[in-house]
């Protein structure tokens, strides 16, 4: 072996050495930190650290009482000099910790940057001291009931809960997405980074935007995927349409499906019509064993595929059951994860129930006046109407929580950001994703075909890319592929 080859693995074996030592040392627990094990769901298991820091609960209030936040921090593996990664949840009202049981291959994958932490947002999770609403407003399950008429059901029950907060309490104006970035700067400080990077979706993406707004300077770079940008919390109408045909595009890539639904928009419309005329009685199992009887109406089917709609395996189960409406027969409700479905629709006969930090966060982030125009003319022809994010009901019910115009502006800067978005992301769109970035100088998009909204664990090729952005490399592969699941009906 020639002396210089000797030397270089020499070098390579001190540095592996040097970098593990220093790995050692810095997996200590900080300030309001204890060690645990961290067990999943399946029961993997990862060493890590529970902490705490505190914050105000609304920070333009002299008053405001302080609020406690949790979080888990799993050290770093390879690079503790790295700046510490925090993961964004989705909703709002997801939980960072829970997140952890579902994207734990993510989470320990990271950890070769920098710590990784998985933080409870305000009001979520471990982080949430607030009491849920259940209001005296139930929509008859068995009785028709207009839009409107549903829609003042809601409205009236968030003015209750409104009110019942205000007595138990509750600061609402401190549970918006601005106070929630001010958290990502104190949690900056309490893990003593000069930096952090961010690592969102969905609704968390909206909070990784806000804070690029807020704290460019403290935020080395970003990892999101199914962005709302910050204008966006309300979809238009037309965008979700565009969906459907991208969905029709991908069915047709399958002969069996293809055949099944040869017109997906046909098929969709007509179910409308049928039940706007003739509501189909159904049962709906409830976890006590019983069977709770409902009406499904046009408007119950909209808010169902509004759901369904997130990703392609529970789109393919929405295709079915408009498939089984259409020929008259008793939809398969079982097809799809009741996580899909909205929990009114699950328990018919119920009281409407809202809780206050996903309830306040939608209100604080609002609607222009250009873009509540624009959803109020694309509604009356688009498949599902505008039933695809209900705080559009509650506009101007609360304007003391609307953060305003200037908060939902696009961000700029340079901050590395890499994008990933799902051609059959049902929920967040491709051409508003790439809008709310726009105005971003160092934005990587990628492009993730046959993917949803749930996109992060479809691909390892999603984990090399991210790999591959978090090391500063350039990423010449701006479309993956993912396979598309089986859109033909069981049976």
């Amino acid at each position: 072996m020639h002396t210089s080859t000797k030397l270089l693995r020499l070098v390579t074996i001190i540095a592996a050495c040097t970098q593990f030592v220093t790995a050692q040392a810095a997996d200590k627990p900080l300030p309001d930190e204890e060690a645990f094990t961290f067990i999943t769901w399946s029961k993997e298991k990862a060493e890590g650290y529970r902490g705490t820091f505190t914050v105000p609960e609304n920070r333009q209030r002299e008053d405001s009482r302080d609020i406690t936040l949790h979080y888990v921090r799993f050290p770093a593996t390879a690079n503790p000099d790295g700046p510490p990664i925090v993961y964004l949840a989705g909703g709002p009202g997801g939980s960072g910790i829970s997140a952890v049981n579902y994207r734990y291959g993510m989470f320990m994958a990271l950890r070769q940057f920098g710590d990784v932490i998985a933080l409870d947002q305000r009001g979520t999770g471990k982080s949430n001291d607030l009491p849920e609403c259940q209001s005296k407003e139930t929509v008859p399950p068995l009785k028709p009931v207009s839009d409107s008429d549903y829609i003042a059901y809601h409205r009236r029950a968030l003015r209750e809960c409104l009110s019942f907060w205000r007595a138990q309490g509750v600061d609402l104006a401190g549970y918006n997405t601005e106070e929630n970035a001010r958290d990502l700067q104190a949690l900056r400080r309490h893990l003593g980074a000069e930096k952090i990077a961010l690592w969102g979706t969905s609704y968390g993406s909206h909070l990784a935007l806000a804070a690029l707004k807020q704290m460019p300077n403290n935020i080395d770079r970003v990892v999101l995927s199914s962005v709302e940008g910050l204008d966006q919390t309300i979809k238009l109408p037309t965008r979700t349409d565009t969906y459907f045909q991208r969905l029709q595009a991908a069915v047709d890539q399958q002969p069996t499906a293809k055949a099944a639904y040869p017109d997906i928009d046909a098929l969709v419309r007509r179910v409308h019509r049928k039940l706007e005329q003739n509501p189909v009685r159904i049962q709906i199992p409830q976890r006590d064993g019983h069977m709770a009887e409902t009406l499904l109406r046009r408007r119950d089917m909209q808010l169902v595929a509004s759901g369904l709609i997130t990703d392609p395996k529970s789109a393919a189960g929405l295709l079915k059951i408009y498939r089984d409406l259409d020929r008259g027969e008793s939809p398969t409700l079982d097809a799809v994860p009741r996580r899909y479905y909205p929990d009114e629709f699950l328990h018919p006969g119920s009281p409407i129930t809202l809780y206050p930090m996903p309830t306040a966060m939608d209100i604080a982030s609002g609607i222009s006046d250009e873009r509540r125009a624009r959803v109020a003319r694309e509604a009356g022809t688009a498949l599902l109407k505008d039933f695809l994010n209900f705080s559009y009901f509650y506009d101007g019910m609360a304007p003391e929580l609307d953060l305003g115009d200037d908060f939902r502006n696009r961000p700029h800067g340079n901050v590395p950001l890499l994008l990933l978005s799902g051609t059959l992301d049902g929920r967040t769109y491709l051409e508003s994703q790439r809008e709310a970035v726009a105005d971003l100088e160092n934005v990587t998009a990628i492009t993730v075909e046959n993917a949803g909204h749930n996109l992060f664990m479809a691909s390892s090729e999603i984990q090399d890319v991210i790999d591959q952005f978090m090391q500063g490399r350039p990423i010449r592969k701006k479309v993956i592929r993912i396979e598309l699941p089986n859109m033909a009906p069981a049976g």
